[in-house]
């Protein structure tokens, strides 16, 4: 019998980021060449163990906590060591920290003993170089032979990469045997109540990596934030590192930052990942939209590809050093791969938020070739069939099956659980296609640009094709399908796809507030958020990538979209089962987790969620921005307050939010009342044109 191979759990383990390296190991803090730990960098495994030993013998581990943006701190106890009390009385603290191109790893040992204590404290080591979909697919590597080079040194090389570990003061043992398990050792002996530190430090040279850590800090603010629930203030205190952690650069572009889409699997650029982070972090800035626009706009598509997916004008899915190939399932994407229907209209749409933000004029208007070509791609490349909406299929049997943001195979499944046929029409796709549409003709009016009022059409159309082909009967009432299949068939399942169309000005007044229903009923937000699908569909399952589990970002984009329409108590739901999953997950949430009911009393893990990973970290930023209200339109010289916060979810207070370039605070107080310091002068407060709660629908949409 042929074994198996599985794609290796995370939930467990222990990581640390500094985007392109990442670090996973076990609550121990030990490495062990086992599943995905190791330490990563730009899709290459380059260090695959590093066990601690002292007398070769383990620490037992008690603690481990993170330790700033960038490390996590282990303790563990030699209770084989010093007095022989039940007290331990020699511990090992052990320090590691992401530095750009590697880490550091300080080890101290601390005896409280009163008599002294000989050992020898040793590291082994082991690299692979294994490439990071091997490791996905559940596959392993053999171990690099190390080669000793200068006094305390190791080093391994292949396909262009060089590993060099050092260690101050350690003797190398790396002779034989040990040629493919190394070990750094250092002999100590501590005085009673003395102490050491011992360091190494892992330096890769990786000249052919496609993505760099970018120089110097983040030039987005960090706010600082005052609320009555707590869980908000660590959540984004959390996440804010965690973002700081995964920014990424272009080797020949470092000052064009842009977020990786999360550890370990996914730190490199991915268009609908880096663009969706970018807008959901426009409150603290737009360097970083900017940065993600350009990075994308230089990678845009010239040509027909379908090896590829590339088109003219479409926006890039992924970028990798080498082919990403999962030879379980078929799965062969080329290193630069273009299989996504939406990062191309969320690439337009976060051009124009920016812009509403206050990105510069002169930072705009050098994007504007690249926003026609991208409206080319729509007009000419989106809808193959010409039947007025936008569809995709992957015509080469080893790319994508499905291409949007629910990419799994099984993504995209009728009520009764058999899976749709392609080519596919997304329920969500055509929202950001109207939105982009609508955005497109607001910067080209304002630039002098052609074609607004054709662009005004084209929403318009979408927009009755819509809702003459999407609308079914759902055990809920009407709904919008989740997709259209190859049939134009209404694939009738209920699903979180939905939420995204509320701001994109596909559905009418009365629709949306039938879509705010149903995201409210205990079929989709029973869990702690919005379930991917309902539990009255048959293909859900609470541990389900796409068909019943909750993912963070998702989440995040619903609820924000519930709280600027005016549908309060669905918003505030959504939110508080975010907020009780960040306090379950230590304020770092997951990419995704169990879609289970809420009287489990803490969310299940999806154990092979990426952890940190942007756009769930950027949802806690999203959330802030539906606390306070703030929507700003710089160009049109106005801001509307319309806080989410207030009686229930409690008062906020923040300061260092950037609006216009300018920092800028809002409180909103326990009875909801908003307040904006330091409005920039030629910026007033709009009136809100929506009520604080809209009814529900008085009859259903047509």
């Amino acid at each position: 019998m042929t074994e198996r191979l599985l794609q290796p759990l995370l939930h467990e383990l222990v990581g640390a980021v500094l985007a392109p390296t990442s670090a996973l190991g076990d609550a121990t803090g030990q490495i062990r060449p086992a599943g995905v730990q190791g330490v990563f960098h730009a899709d290459a495994r380059v260090l695959s163990r590093a066990v601690l030993r002292v007398d070769d013998r383990e620490p037992e581990g008690v603690s481990h906590a993170t330790d700033g943006a960038h490390g996590v701190r282990f303790v563990g106890l030699t209770r084989w060591l010093g007095d022989p009390t039940p007290d331990p009385t020699v511990r090992v603290d052990r320090r590691r920290r992401l530095v750009p191109g590697g880490l550091t790893e300080e080890v101290r040992i601390v005896s409280t003993a009163s008599v002294p204590v000989r050992a020898t404290v040793s590291v082994e080591l082991a690299c692979d170089l294994a490439p990071i979909e091997v490791v996905k697919s559940g596959g392993t590597a053999e171990p690099l032979a190390a080669k000793a080079g200068q006094p305390g040194q190791l080093t391994w090389a292949a396909d262009g990469i060089t590993v060099t570990v050092s260690g101050a003061d350690a003797e190398v043992e790396a002779d034989g045997d040990r040629a493919a398990a190394p070990r750094l050792t250092w002999p100590i002996e501590l005085p009673p109540r003395g102490s050491t530190v011992l360091r190494w430090r892992l330096a890769v040279e990786d000249p052919r990596a496609v993505v760099i850590c970018p120089p110097g800090e983040p030039t987005w603010s960090r706010p600082e934030l005052r609320a009555d629930d707590r869980r908000l203030v660590r959540l984004l205190d959390r996440s804010l590192d965690d973002l700081r952690g995964l920014r990424l650069a272009e080797p020949a572009a470092p000052q064009d930052v842009f977020l990786a889409a999360g550890v370990p699997w996914f730190l490199t650029l991915f268009g609908r990942d880096s663009l969706w982070a970018a807008r959901m972090l426009l409150p603290l800035g737009t360097d970083l939209a900017a940065g993600t626009l350009r990075v994308l706009a230089r990678r845009q598509g010239t040509r027909v590809d379908p090896t590829t997916g590339e088109a003219p004008g479409k926006i890039l899915h992924e970028l990798r050093r080498d082919e990403f190939a999962l030879p379980d399932n078929g799965l062969r994407l080329p290193p630069a791969y273009y299989g996504t229907v939406d990062a191309t209209m969320l690439w337009v749409n976060l051009l124009h938020d920016a812009w509403r933000w206050g990105l510069p004029a002169d930072q705009v208007a050098p994007l504007l070739p690249h926003l026609d070509a991208a409206l080319g791609w729509l007009a000419d490349h989106a809808d193959a069939d010409g039947d007025g909406l936008v569809e995709y299929v992957d015509t080469t049997g080893h790319g994508l099956a499905n291409q949007g943001w629910k990419d799994s195979g099984d993504a995209v499944r009728f009520r009764d659980g058999s899976l749709a046929a392609p080519p596919i029409v997304l329920a969500e796709v055509q929202g950001y296609a109207h939105e982009a549409a609508v955005n497109a003709a607001a910067l080209l009016d304002a630039f002098g640009g052609p074609g607004a009022d054709r662009w005004r059409e084209y929403a318009d159309r979408l927009a009755r094709r819509f809702r003459s082909a999407f609308w079914v009967d759902g055990p809920h009432g009407p709904q919008p399908a989740l997709a259209l299949d190859r049939d134009k068939r209404p694939v009738d399942s209920l699903t979180s796809n939905i939420g995204h169309l509320l701001g994109t000005g596909l559905l009418s007044g009365e629709e949306e507030a039938q879509v705010a229903r149903l995201l409210g009923t205990e079929a989709l937000a029973g869990g702690f958020g919005l379930r991917t699908m309902s539990t009255d569909d048959a293909g859900f399952s609470p541990l389900s990538y796409h068909c019943g589990s909750i993912w963070a970002h998702d989440t995040a984009i619903v609820l924000a979209g519930l709280a600027r329409a005016g549908f309060r108590d669905a918003a505030l739901g959504l939110a508080d089962g975010l907020l009780g999953a960040a306090e379950a997950f230590d304020y770092r949430l997951p990419e995704l987790y169990g879609g289970d009911d809420r009287s489990l009393g803490r969310p299940v893990p999806y154990p092979a969620a990426c952890r940190p990973q942007a756009w769930a970290a950027a949802g806690a930023v999203l959330l802030l921005q539906a606390a306070t209200g703030l929507y700003p339109d710089v160009p049109g010289g106005t801001v509307r307050l319309a806080p989410l916060a207030g009686p229930e979810l409690g008062a906020v207070a923040v300061d260092r939010l950037t609006l216009a370039g300018a920092p800028v605070g809002v409180a909103v107080d326990r009875s909801g009342h908003p307040t904006i310091t330091n409005l920039p002068a030629n910026l007033t407060v709009a009136t809100a044109t929506l009520p604080t709660q809209r009814p529900a629908p008085s009859a259903t949409p047509a």
